[in-house]
């Protein structure tokens, strides 16, 4: 499908998500983004921090005065939503009873526009496929049932965006061997249909992909392990950007800012940007 082009008087709107591996480690880089990129909402996962140790101020200090955190009681997962536009309706989902924070939603008010916005970080899964023998893969494959059959109710708010490190590359142009990592947790065959389940039931349009062929290899992470990360180039595409239909026609463009990967101290995730003309 072809991109709506920008017209006059549109609302323009950019999102960003971001799995930063320790927001208050990577506050330099985080800090950085925002100022070259200047995104009006990032999303950030892995935050590893509780809510009063979130770095706020620093935040606020470049114009980023609203928040949504769930940081649970830190030190493991969290999820936050940082936004130069005003928030509304802020909440989150415990998903699978376990109450760790991996999910936060708000309403970004844009231009007259209400856009609602899930952040999700989706479990990793260990290094076993098997949920009988790995009680974190078995967590990784119960929390994609839950978000496949609780999604499609979180449409009812109209236009709609989940956004988030979801830890599946589903495609098999979202890693660099398909061969190599049909058997390694993030793209066996069990998990890649489960989370197209939960895209596909939904109605979700996967934004990336609209912009990318199907045949062009695409990832937003790379692993720590790689002594030159960029000549090896093994990749995956764990972090989505899905939109409501309606939403989805008006995107402009999604950026991987895949450089941001040589940044000091590093995350091994890099931002994805959506940028959108609202009418």
């Amino acid at each position: 499908m072809t991109a709506v082009p920008p017209s006059a008087g549109a609302t323009a709107l950019s999102v960003a998500t971001w799995n930063i591996n320790s927001v208050r480690m990577r506050q330099g880089i985080v800090t950085r983004f925002l100022e070259t990129e200047a995104p009006d909402v990032l999303c950030l996962q892995e935050t590893k921090c509780g809510d009063g140790q979130f770095p706020t101020a620093a935040f606020r200090r470049i114009g980023y005065d609203h928040m949504a955190l769930n940081g649970g009681k830190g030190g493991w997962h969290g999820v936050a939503i940082v936004s130069r536009l005003p928030l509304a309706d802020i909440a989150n989902r415990s998903f699978c009873g376990k109450g760790d924070p991996r999910h936060v939603t708000a309403t970004v008010l844009v231009g007259g526009h209400r856009v609602r916005l899930h952040n999700f970080y989706v479990p990793a899964g260990g290094d076993e496929p098997d949920g009988t023998v790995n009680p974190k893969f078995a967590h990784k494959m119960d929390f994609l049932a839950e978000m496949a059959a609780w999604l499609p109710h979180a449409q009812a708010d109209g236009a709609t965006l989940v956004v988030g490190d979801l830890n599946v590359a589903p495609y098999e142009t979202d890693v660099w061997s398909h061969k190599a990592l049909i058997k390694v947790v993030s793209h066996t065959p069990e998990e890649c249909a489960a989370l197209e389940k939960a895209r596909i039931d939904g109605g979700w349009v996967d934004l990336t992909r609209r912009f990318v062929p199907m045949d062009e290899r695409i990832y937003t992470w790379w692993s720590y392990r790689a002594k030159d990360w960029r000549a090896a180039d093994k990749g995956r595409r764990l972090d989505h950007v899905w939109a409501t239909p309606d939403l989805a026609d008006r995107a402009l463009a999604v950026r991987i800012l895949k450089d941001a990967r040589d940044w000091p101290r590093p995350s091994d995730h890099v931002p994805v940007v959506a940028h959108f003309a609202l009418p």
